[in-house]
């Protein structure tokens, strides 16, 4: 007997952009699962937003000012990163325009850097 097993491919990770929330999908929560903070940036020049997991002994090492690094929450399908702020001045940088339940932006695990890169062009 020649049994083949299944193994479902990897999904593909998307995060949704609200005026209020950034959500990342059950494919990109494996890289969040330790988070206990996260650091927010941009790179305007490749149209993406960074998002940089941070674990409980980056947070307490003292070396990353306390006004960088934000909260975010894990449920056991998602996780969400609410900052409203941040969310402003991607919406403004990048002229997005977002509707009342939000956009979903294709993103990727950057290994080498150790983070999430939301790709803002190309809508879903």
């Amino acid at each position: 007997m020649s049994i083949t097993w299944f193994s479902d491919e990897s999904k593909d990770i998307y995060v949704t952009i609200t005026r209020m929330h950034i959500t990342i999908n059950k494919a990109g929560l494996q890289f969040f699962d330790s988070a206990y903070q996260v650091m927010l940036g941009y790179d305007k020049a490749k149209n993406v937003i960074i998002i940089k997991p941070l674990s409980k002994d980056d947070v307490t090492r003292g070396d990353i000012p306390e006004h960088a690094m934000y909260n975010i929450s894990i449920s056991s399908t998602y996780a969400r990163i609410t900052n409203k702020a941040f969310i402003t001045k991607v919406i403004e940088i990048f002229n997005l325009n977002l509707d009342d339940k939000g956009s979903k932006y294709k993103a990727r695990w950057r290994v080498n850097s150790g983070v999430l890169e939301v790709e803002l062009k190309g809508v879903e």
